[in-house]
């Protein structure tokens, strides 16, 4: 077994978890049965090396199982060949050059568990079993890449379809000033789903057309206003986004405990979060700094006793109107 690396010890962090890819994380989502290849060519164990010569030359293939009464008795491949070659030995029978109990994967295995077995072996191919053990593909290295290239290119297809359909998404709808209203319930105390109306918000923007600049300001000031209602309400809270086109309009509202001191709280590092949080990461002073810096336009009115209300807005240039729907109703 080989050594364990350092970086393979250390346990993954929250900011490891942001840069896994989409690939990576395809790795972990499709199956093995998904991506390998079905339409097999399979040999008898008594047939002869040059038969398994003419079966690599016709299909066009490095490798291939040896199957005797329907189960899986062997691998032959292109190494096993060229060491008959040398011998000069195509008379002879499969089963006395085939590698024998070769490893196999299972066909409901993530492709993850391929990828560990191709790193750890650097076998160029597996033959795939079911539950019941009996042979239903092989996989090789080249498998793997294609069907996550596939599932790729049929995440980008997909999100072009959402992308299109949310940016024409009142194209046939007349009116003087349309908007678009998004509303998420934040529960207190909730960081398990916290920053979800974050990632869905700054999601329907860059649907809608917006730039990546614009969707990350956006994201950010949510993200600060939505982990403030869950650290210092008493109930949580609402976020409520309308989106135009030419501003978007954001609102975390709840109904208590408030505000003492709004010019107080303004002031970078001021933070009212008890110890519990503090020890999770959170209430360090900076939330309605941060929220400041990402948005044009800011208002914080508080009551004691009777809640709090975060007023934001982010104007969008001219040429930076989102949605083809909305170029009927610019506003100045």
């Amino acid at each position: 077994m080989s050594p364990v690396s350092e970086s393979q010890k250390k346990p993954m962090t929250d900011q490891d978890a942001e840069n896994i890819t989409r690939t990576e994380e395809l790795a972990y989502e499709l199956k093995v049965e998904e991506v390998m290849t079905k339409d097999l060519k399979t040999l008898a164990p008594d047939a002869t090396m040059q038969d398994a010569l003419e079966a690599f030359r016709e299909e066009r293939i490095s490798g291939a199982p040896v199957v005797a009464k329907g189960k899986l008795v062997g691998l032959i491949s292109m190494e096993d060949l060229i060491r008959c070659l040398r011998l000069n030995d195509l008379a002879a029978s499969i089963s006395d050059y085939m590698t024998t109990n070769p490893q196999s994967i299972r066909s409901k295995d993530p492709v993850v568990e391929a990828l560990k077995q191709f790193a750890a072996t650097h076998y160029g191919r597996f033959p795939v079993l079911d539950e019941h053990d009996s042979l239903v593909g092989i996989i090789t290295k080249g498998d793997l890449t294609r069907g996550i290239l596939a599932a790729l290119q049929h995440d980008y297809h997909e999100e072009e379809v959402r992308r299109y359909r949310a940016s024409h998404l009142f194209e046939d709808i007349e009116s003087d000033r349309s908007s678009l209203i998004l509303r998420y319930n934040i529960k207190k105390g909730d960081f398990v789903l916290g920053g979800a109306a974050s990632s869905k918000i700054k999601r329907a923007l860059l649907r809608l057309g917006a730039t990546p600049q614009i969707a990350r300001r956006a994201g950010i000031a949510v993200y600060e206003a939505e982990m403030n209602l869950i650290i210092h309400t008493t109930n949580g809270g609402v976020i409520r986004a309308e989106i135009e086109p030419h501003q978007i309009a954001i609102n975390a509202y709840d109904d208590g405990p408030g505000i003492e001191d709004v010019d107080l709280a303004m002031r970078p590092g001021f933070s009212t979060a008890d110890d519990d949080v503090r020890e999770l990461g959170f209430g360090a002073g900076m939330g309605l700094v941060n929220i400041q810096r990402c948005v044009d336009s800011m208002r914080l009115e508080s009551i004691i006793g009777k809640g709090t209300n975060l007023k934001m807005k982010i104007f969008l240039p001219n040429q930076e109107v989102m949605g083809e729907g909305f170029g009927q109703n610019k506003e100045s």
